[in-house]
Parts: structure tokens; C-alpha cells; sequence
């Protein structure tokens, strides 16, 4: 397993993590295999969508954000409900095949780490499982 390190620097941001996890398949010369990505984090969560706008990812945080706001009356206290809410609905884990030493992703498609409770230190979880078939 590796483990990715990321810094936050916004209270709601997405990073994009593609070439990370690139650099690791590539890193390992799997050929053949899937990759595991976890987020250990429940404030936080994962994501592929598209990478070659940024206005995409602004729209997405902007509608969670209108959907789910920081400041509503909710029972847990810790001032960080919404993003529990926004962890869940986004996810913690992607799957992604690879083949030829490179992920197989479409055209226009980034994997983006979601922070929703920063800026924080943090880490993703990556696993290759190599098919040697």
C-alpha cells in the first residue's frame, strides 16, 4: 500500500490527484491490474470527474454547499456536520482498471480528493493489485 499526503488549504476544495497515483502504477511497472484508492477520513471523501475545466469542480462545490450548508441547525456539534453529510454522498473509494502501466480513465476525467472540513493534513490510501494473467 502507498500512501499519498495532501495539504488542504481550503476549508471545501478538490485536488486533483491523478498524476499521484499515476506516478505510483507507473512507479510499481503493474501493466495489468485495478486500483484501490481509500479515503480514511469522514470529513473527506473521493471522486473522479472532469479535469479540463475547473469550472466543473466549482459547480459541484457550490451546489453541495447550496444543498448542504455549513451553518444549519444540526445535532453534531463539533461545527463539521456538513461535511460528514458531504463525505457520505461523495464517497471514500474509487476503483480504477489499469492497463499498459496507465490508468484507464475517459477523455476528460480527473480523480479528485474532496476536502470538506480543512484545511487539514492529510492522507489516501492506494493499493495495486496486479493481474498477471
Amino acid at each position: 500500500m502507498e500512501i499519498l499526503s495532501l495539504h488542504t488549504k481550503k476549508r471545501v476544495e478538490f485536488v486533483e490527484i491523478t498524476a499521484e497515483v499515476e506516478r505510483i502504477v507507473f512507479q510499481k511497472k503493474i501493466r495489468q491490474g485495478i486500483g484501490i484508492i481509500f479515503c480514511p477520513h469522514t470529513t473527506a471523501g473521493l471522486t473522479i470527474n472532469e479535469n479540463a475545466d475547473p469550472s466543473v469542480t466549482r459547480d459541484i462545490i457550490c451546489h453541495l454547499q447550496e444543498l448542504i450548508p455549513e451553518d444549519k441547525n444540526y445535532a453534531h456539534l463539533e461545527g463539521n456536520a456538513d461535511a460528514h453529510i458531504k463525505s457520505s454522498l461523495v464517497g471514500n473509494s474509487l476503483y480504477i482498471i489499469i492497463e499498459e502501466t496507465k490508468l484507464v480513465l475517459g477523455r476528460w476525467q480527473g480523480i479528485y480528493f474532496c476536502e470538506f472540513d480543512g484545511p487539514r493534513e492529510r492522507q489516501v490510501y492506494i493499493k495495486i493489485i496486479e493481474d498477471r494473467r
